[in-house]
């Protein structure tokens, strides 16, 4: 096969030199020059956004540490020593992760989820105790916990019993919490006759050590926090005696991703059952680690209440 032959046509100066060919070499540098500009003022954007970022989680940290009490309390209230860990997630919940590029608009850093507890006592002698768990992370569940938890304690002063609180909690989430749903174990502590009346809304029921032996209560009847506008909320009733000990906790401690939620209740009752009394507080924190220590995909409050005597 026969290729026609091009036809080149030499220009040059008057003089007869052929100009100098355009470099190869410039736009080449340029070109790599302005990469590196590029990936520079990339780094330089991201770095920025993750100190605002890690200002925005440390304002989350301040603000849940403004409503909630010691997240590491031990307390001794009439006839009951109690013993308190809320332990942050370890890591981000799926999808928070934050990856800043040009046109995205900024994501709060969701690291903290809306357990909380309360342990106090009301002027008619008895002890309000419950834990709670508000859906979702990061302010928005801080807040609306705050609202309940301080909703409860207000609630309390009205001598009602924790049916009748959880029923006006409810009632709250549903008129002031938009799209939120919570649950609540809420119980009332008489030193007098060491009776434990308590209610549930959805939550993980308590747990009652005695003898060494570890066993879930009874539940009665009582739907989470915001499913409907009219529940009903039953109440059990539970004698205590001198040596028991009284353990409330959120999902937490249960739920993980490596087991399944019957495993999970199961190592929790293995490890409550060497709770006592005397010892509370240590053997708390030696139970947060037997079951797996922080959770890696939600916060986890414990409150263990050990009964000293009438």
């Amino acid at each position: 096969m026969r290729f026609p032959r091009a036809s080149l046509t030499m220009t040059g100066t008057a003089g007869g030199e052929q100009p100098p060919l355009p470099s190869v070499e410039e736009p080449s540098l340029a070109g790599a020059h302005t990469a590196a500009d590029m990936v520079a003022s990339m780094r330089e954007r991201l770095d920025r956004t993750e100190a605002r970022l890690a200002e925005q989680q440390q304002l989350t940290y301040l603000l849940r540490d403004a409503i909630m009490p010691d997240p590491g309390a031990d307390l001794v209230l009439p006839s009951a020593r109690i013993a308190v860990r809320c332990v942050p997630m370890e890591e981000r919940p799926a999808g928070s992760h934050h990856r800043q590029v040009a046109g995205e608009p900024e994501q709060l850093l969701n690291v903290l989820g809306g357990d909380w507890w309360e342990a106090s006592g009301l002027p008619d002698g008895r002890v309000l105790l419950a834990v709670g768990d508000v859906s979702g992370h990061g302010v928005p569940a801080i807040a609306h916990m705050a609202q309940l938890r301080h909703g409860l304690a207000a609630l309390a002063m009205t001598g009602q019993g924790p049916g009748a609180m959880l029923g006006w909690l409810n009632t709250l989430t549903m008129t002031r919490l938009d799209d939120t749903t919570a649950t609540a174990v809420v119980g009332l502590f008489d030193p007098k006759t060491l009776r434990f009346t308590w209610a549930g809304a959805g939550h993980p029921v308590p747990v009652l050590v005695r003898g060494g032996i570890a066993r879930p209560m009874v539940a009665p009847p009582g739907v989470l926090l915001g499913a409907t506008r009219k529940p009903a909320y039953g109440v059990a009733k539970v004698q205590l005696r001198p040596g028991d000990v009284l353990v409330m906790f959120t999902d937490g401690l249960i739920e993980r991703r490596d087991r399944d939620i019957d495993e999970g209740q199961a190592q929790v009752l293995a490890a409550a059952g060497s709770l006592t009394v005397t010892d509370l507080p240590d053997g708390v924190d030696a139970m947060l680690k037997t079951v797996g220590g922080p959770n890696p995909r939600d916060d986890t409050c414990l409150l263990a209440v050990g009964v000293l005597g009438a």
